[in-house]
């Protein structure tokens, strides 16, 4: 998507993107935490990784990209952390990439999948896949006038009401933390949130979105169950093989709606 909004009025800007929405969708950014996670759907778009990586040699991550139908397909994640070998998971390394990302390859869509924690009193079970309505953060606490609403930053998604219909599929609030596990203030910040599912990256992908006005979905796939009686660490690693490929079958269905409309299809 070019020059989201730079050197362009409030009007002239809205005007363009009204132009884009009625374009048919080229190139589409998947950012996943995980390359476990996102294994699948580069193996069943036949995506290769980028040797000439547009992003600086200094960072970890990693861009695995093709053409399937008329998309181009771009699956970035942040890759290992340099020191301890994991994956480099959380709000900040989402953030980055997904400005580098805009920034690089300037997609008409961003889609965040990945797995999340869900809640049973909301109607999660373990393998549902959840299209996000809106996400906000749990665990950015100010409790001064106006910021803490700045904290919270809660932000819509981009409405697909087609593609949610086609696809028959959940539609859920999203409530993001940089933790895991779910402590006494978090859990009543997920409360006030009304969130069904909580993970730890996609309130913060839809913030650098929504800075560029790139529109983006959010893909959730439910690995644990936080309000359940299982350690949430132990529930996901043993859910998370058999929960990816799921997401990864939604994931496919979503793009074979997407590919030849426009965004204001979906």
């Amino acid at each position: 998507m070019a020059a989201h909004g730079d050197g362009f009025s409030a009007a002239a800007t809205e005007e363009l993107m009204g132009q884009l929405e009625k374009r048919p969708i080229c190139t589409i950014v998947f950012i996943v935490a995980m390359q476990k996670e996102a294994q699948p759907l580069i193996d069943k778009f036949g995506l290769v990784k980028d040797v000439n990586s547009p992003f600086p040699k200094e960072v970890a991550w990693v861009l695995f990209n093709g053409m399937y139908k008329d998309l181009n397909i771009n699956i970035v994640c942040p890759g290992k952390d340099a020191t301890l070998g994991v994956d480099s998971v959380g709000t900040v390394p989402a953030s980055l990439v997904t400005y580098a990302s805009i920034q690089a390859i300037q997609p008409d869509l961003i889609i965040n999948a990945g797995t999340a924690g869900g809640f049973k009193a909301k109607g999660a079970s373990i393998g549902d896949v959840y299209i996000v309505s809106s996400a906000a953060f749990h665990d950015r606490r100010i409790p001064v006038p106006v910021l803490d609403l700045y904290g919270v930053g809660m932000r819509k998604a981009f409405p697909t009401p087609n593609l949610i219909k086609e696809l028959n599929l959940k539609v859920g609030r999203l409530s993001t933390g940089d933790s895991m596990d779910m402590s006494p203030h978090d859990k009543e910040s997920i409360t006030a949130n009304d969130a069904t599912v909580k993970d730890m990256e996609g309130a913060a992908v839809a913030y650098v979105a929504d800075i560029f006005k790139v529109p983006t979905i959010l893909m959730k796939a439910v690995t644990d169950i936080v309000d359940g009686n299982r350690p949430t660490s132990e529930e996901f690693l043993e859910n998370l093989a058999a929960v990816t490929a799921k997401l990864y079958e939604s994931a496919t269905k979503v793009i074979d709606f997407i590919s030849g409309k426009c965004l204001s299809e979906l």
